[in-house]
């Protein structure tokens, strides 16, 4: 297979998929995933599915068959796990009154989000909602174009901001760019502060010639609109704190847009509202979604400085149908509600010391671990063949299957690294159980 598409997640294609199928999916199960199989289009991070879904709640979901697996994927929208009583009691309370807004007028819940979203950082004062993160992505693109009358930008290879024509082009992903162009001009491709596949042979630890090739870039072509990038990967790679840093100077001097795209792991994900705020800086925008919706709507937000809104205010960049959804403004601020009462910010610094120890001891005891990382509760545990550092693809994607037996579902990412994303309000217990089932998967396997 070719390796290219070991990106996003895992992908349906594979023998170990086939295997695993013929092993574990029932007749009653074959029957609806076939169902599924003949009515949508098939691609290979969908249909054909993995499995039937019959119920979700918590930090888990329960299948046609019964079984209970803990989510540490969930697509990143499960927030404050799936079906939270609270979010569910306050969509049900608005929907009778104000099921939808009419463009052209606005409504108090989207008017009070507006202002909780920006009042979690000193700069980014204004802001557009969307139906969803690939849309706010472009709308991101197009204020960066209208704002300095460029259209050049900088984004990263395996990188991934949605599914449309314009957040594939500046994406890095084989498995959603090929066979698919001529896709947007003017996007330039750098690599990402991943040292494990560093083409600057950085080592163990990043040392910021990623960074000077962008500024590199940015001074060479003279006028791009923009500096696309995740803050962190969700694979995770998590970029040193000099790296935005000089990213951000750069940008600076050469007057690019910096524009963070923090669709997964906003939010609380990382055990700060924004993940930026741990780099000490702030982007010009910041794109939100998947958990902004509670785990139920779905909803992103583009979130911009205030210079921005001079310069388009005379264009039409964010002309949505559900734009000031009143009903997936409600989900969000219940949700935003329940992470600051309930201290849940702080919860997750202390379930990041909790697995960042737990990995550390697995990786002691498993010689193809090759590295665990996390920042707040996006993790993971990267595997590779301890003999010659090559990606241990293989073994990732049994580990996968066999956790999925085990009672823990989550995704593997470029390939190799077992991508655990759990709710922000998940308990130790829970955590315990998932890297239980891990190591006991890791045990059998390796």
């Amino acid at each position: 297979m070719n390796s290219n598409l070991q990106s996003e997640g895992d992908i349906n294609i594979t023998p170990a998929r086939k295997r695993w199928a013929e092993k574990n999916i029932d007749a009653q199960t074959k029957r609806l995933l076939d169902e599924d199989a003949s009515c949508f289009l098939h691609q290979t991070l969908s249909t054909p599915c993995l499995n039937v879904i019959e119920s979700c709640s918590g930090s888990r979901i329960t299948l046609s068959t019964g079984q209970s697996l803990l989510d540490f994927h969930g697509n990143y929208i499960h927030n404050l796990g799936f079906g939270h009583p609270e979010i569910i009691e306050a969509i049900t309370e608005i929907l009778p009154k104000l099921s939808f807004s009419t463009r052209r007028y606005t409504n108090r819940y989207a008017i009070d989000l507006a202002k909780k979203l920006t009042s979690y950082t000193p700069s980014l004062t204004r802001v557009l909602f969307a139906p969803g993160g690939a849309e706010a992505i472009s709308m991101a693109i197009k204020v960066a174009r209208a704002a300095t009358g460029r259209h050049k930008t900088i984004s990263m290879w395996d990188s991934f901001h949605g599914a449309t024509l314009d957040a594939i082009s500046i994406g890095g992903e084989a498995v959603f760019r090929k066979d698919i162009g001529p896709l947007m001009p003017g996007t330039h491709h750098v690599p990402p502060p991943n040292p494990s596949e560093c083409p600057f042979h950085c080592g163990n630890q990043c040392n910021l010639n990623c960074a000077g090739y962008i500024e590199y870039i940015l001074e060479k072509e003279g006028d791009v609109s923009a500096v696309i990038a995740e803050t962190i990967r969700c694979a995770p790679f998590i970029p040193p704190k000099e790296y935005w840093q000089s990213v951000r100077a750069a940008c600076d001097r050469h007057g690019a847009v910096l524009i963070l795209d923090e669709i997964p792991h906003a939010l609380g994900r990382t055990g700060k509202m924004f993940t930026f705020q741990h780099y000490g800086i702030e982007p010009d925008m910041v794109v939100i979604g998947k958990g902004l919706g509670g785990g139920i709507m779905p909803f992103a937000a583009l979130i911009a400085k205030e210079e921005f809104n001079e310069k388009i205010k005379n264009q039409s960049l964010g002309h949505f149908t559900h734009e000031k959804n009143p009903v997936a403004c409600v989900a969000a601020l219940k949700m935003l509600e329940i992470i600051e009462r309930d201290n849940l910010l702080e919860h997750v610094h202390e379930m990041h010391r909790y697995s960042m120890k737990i990995m550390t001891e697995m990786k002691e005891n498993h010689p193809f671990i090759h590295d665990t990382r996390a920042l707040g509760l996006i993790m993971g545990i990267e595997l590779r063949h301890p003999e010659n550092g090559a990606k241990a693809a293989d073994l990732a994607e049994a580990v996968m299957y066999r956790s999925l037996e085990l009672g823990l579902s989550f995704k593997c990412s470029m390939g190799n690294i077992l991508n655990l994303t759990p709710p922000i309000n998940v308990s130790k217990n829970e955590l315990e159980d998932a890297f239980t089932i891990i190591n006991q998967a890791l045990a059998e396997l390796s």
